[in-house]
Parts: structure tokens; C-alpha cells; sequence
């Protein structure tokens, strides 16, 4: 068989070969035949569309090999970005059967979700039992700061409340940091697309997170000179402490 019989073959256009071969038509010609070349070709309309379509997907020029898409929308931003993980989870893993910890991680994910949408932060990714938001990006606002720590500690609070099928109390603690960074760049595919921000910030963030008791909330010096009063944070948020970074 011929290459053009062979690709029409791949696409369940078969029934065409014998009139494009007629016409001397090769696999190399198919990306110059235009709409009313088939038409004129007496090719049904069903047909001559499903063929169109299966050369547009199969000759389609690929972009330039020295552009990224998405450098472009990369920026130079501050944010306060924020960390948020279970505590307890692997022990919480081990005694439960998966699809009953899969809803407690699913609650857990949504309480923390709900918190940071209420005060206008972004989700920029779910890890297991983790969270990862970002406040000043895409959305910015003057007080990021001030909104990722009650956003934080509304999520802690909130997933103080939950409660597994058996009447375990849940808890979460979290870490904040606010700093200069880079955001923006798409990475991964599908589900597991993120946002990347390239800093130090979120590294510290991290570190802060792991630092936080179950029900308290972490904070860089870089995030608490930007809360806009201190003993008004200390009110807000009894449980926060602040760590020099």
C-alpha cells in the first residue's frame, strides 16, 4: 500500500484513497488541499470535513522550537506565599482504608480551598496533604500579607472543626512568607499544572510550615512588617508566631 492509503487507513478515511489517487494526489499534497479542491473533487461533505480536520491535527506547523509560551506570562511580583499541611496524615493513612481517607483528605482539602478563596487568594497546588497558595498573584491587592495570615488561620480553624467517620478531630498547621519572586510559568500537564514561582519564598514558607505546632500558624519577619497592625494580627490570629527570615 502507498503512503497516502496507509495514512487515509490511520484516520478511517480509506474510502477516499481511490479518488485522491486518481488525481495523482500523494501523501505531500494533502496539506494544500483547500475546501473547495474536495468539493470539486465530489468528496460528501461529512467526508471532506473529517478530512480536513485529520490534515489540520496531522500537518499542523509546531511553534518555534526558541519560544516558550509560557516565559511570557511569567512576572516579577511580591507575594506572601502560604503553606498548609494535615498533621498527622501518615498515621490518619495507616489505620484507614483509602477511600475513607481519600474523603477525609477531599474535606480537609476543601476547608483549607474555601478559606483561601474567601480572602482572595490563589490555590496553586494540592499535595497529598498539603496546600500551597499564593496571595498577590493573579490577583494583587495592598494587604496580601494581612489576608494570607487570616486566610491561614481561618483554614486552621477550620480543619480544627472536622472530624473523621469515627470521631478522630483533625488539625492542620501552616507557614507564611512574603518576598520578591518570579510567577507565572505553566509547568506539568493536566492535573498536575502549577503555576511555578522561582524565589526563596516559598522555600521558606516550607520551612516555616514545618517549624508550626498542629493549630498554629508560622510567620516570616518579611510578612509580619506588612500586616497592617500588629496587636490587631495578634487578635486575629492568637495562635500565629512570628519567626525572623
Amino acid at each position: 500500500m502507498s503512503a497516502l492509503a496507509d495514512w487515509l487507513d490511520s484516520h478511517g478515511l480509506g474510502a477516499l484513497h481511490t479518488i485522491l489517487a486518481a488525481q495523482q494526489i500523494d501523501i505531500d499534497v494533502l496539506p494544500d488541499l483547500t475546501e473547495d479542491d474536495l468539493k470539486g473533487l465530489g468528496i460528501a461533505l461529512g467526508p471532506r470535513r473529517r478530512l480536513l480536520k485529520a490534515i489540520a491535527g496531522a500537518f499542523a506547523a509546531p511553534p518555534p522550537s526558541d519560544v516558550d509560551p509560557a516565559v511570557d506570562s511569567a512576572e516579577r511580583r511580591q507575594l506572601s506565599v502560604l503553606f498548609v499541611d494535615l498533621v498527622g496524615s501518615t498515621a490518619l493513612t495507616t489505620q484507614r482504608d483509602p477511600e475513607e481517607m481519600r474523603q477525609i483528605v477531599r474535606r480537609y482539602q476543601n476547608a483549607v480551598a474555601g478559606e483561601v478563596a474567601r480572602f482572595d487568594g490563589y490555590v496553586a497546588k494540592f499535595m497529598g496533604d498539603g496546600v500551597l497558595a499564593y496571595f498577590g498573584w493573579p490577583k494583587a491587592h495592598e494587604d496580601e500579607a494581612e489576608r494570607a495570615v487570616r486566610a491561614a488561620m481561618a483554614a486552621v480553624a477550620a480543619v480544627g472543626e472536622l472530624r473523621t467517620g469515627d470521631g478522630v478531630g483533625l488539625a492542620a498547621r501552616a507557614g507564611i512568607a512574603t518576598g520578591l519572586v518570579v510567577v507565572g510559568d505553566l509547568i506539568g500537564h493536566g492535573a498536575a499544572q502549577e503555576a511555578a514561582v522561582v524565589g526563596d519564598t516559598p522555600n521558606i514558607a516550607a520551612r516555616l510550615q514545618d517549624l508550626a505546632q498542629p493549630g498554629q500558624v508560622v510567620i516570616a519577619d518579611s510578612t509580619q512588617k506588612l500586616v497592617a497592625v500588629e496587636a490587631h494580627v495578634r487578635k486575629a490570629a492568637p495562635r500565629a508566631q512570628r519567626i525572623n527570615q
